[in-house]
């Protein structure tokens, strides 16, 4: 069980990291370099920028609550109600990811600013985040039955 959580853990250390550098360091460049060869465009790149830093906050708390159920997995503290909170925030985290890429596009569409390319990738997060929002839901609903079940058997001992 240490290996998978350990690989696991692994993987989202590496992925943070990743998110963190190219947000730090490409997505700058790549927007200032899209504001100089589309200058009708170019006053959305600081609103845009600050969008995509903004969805990076709710990001990094799912992150965080990721690696925090592996390190209750890992405790043999599945079923627990900290389990559980830390699948909430999961969900809630996808959610407003979600709402802020939906407000996000839906300003460059009405601005007549919504690149094929940019709605394709949005439509990736967006599926990716809903696939997330469920998945932790259904998650959270069946780590809520199996702790009750498992308080009952405590109490009948």
């Amino acid at each position: 069980m240490k290996f998978k959580t350990g690989f696991l853990k692994g993987a989202l250390f590496f992925i943070g990291i990743l998110i963190l550098v190219l947000s730090v360091f490409w997505l700058p460049t790549v927007s200032k370099e899209l504001a100089t060869s589309n200058p009708d465009y170019a006053h959305l790149r600081l609103p845009l920028l600050l969008g995509l830093y903004i969805t990076l906050i709710p990001f990094y708390i799912a992150l965080y609550q990721a690696f925090r159920l592996l390190h209750f997995i890992e405790k043999q503290y599945a079923f627990s109600a900290a389990s559980l909170y830390s699948l909430c925030v999961i969900k809630n985290c996808a959610v407003a990811i979600v709402v802020l890429y939906i407000a996000g596009m839906s300003y460059l569409a009405f601005s007549n600013a919504l690149h094929p390319g940019i709605a394709v990738m949005g439509a990736i997060i967006l599926f990716a985040c809903i696939s997330i929002a469920l998945l932790s839901m259904l998650l959270h609903e069946l780590l809520r039955s199996g702790l009750n079940l498992k308080t009952e058997n405590e109490l009948t001992i």
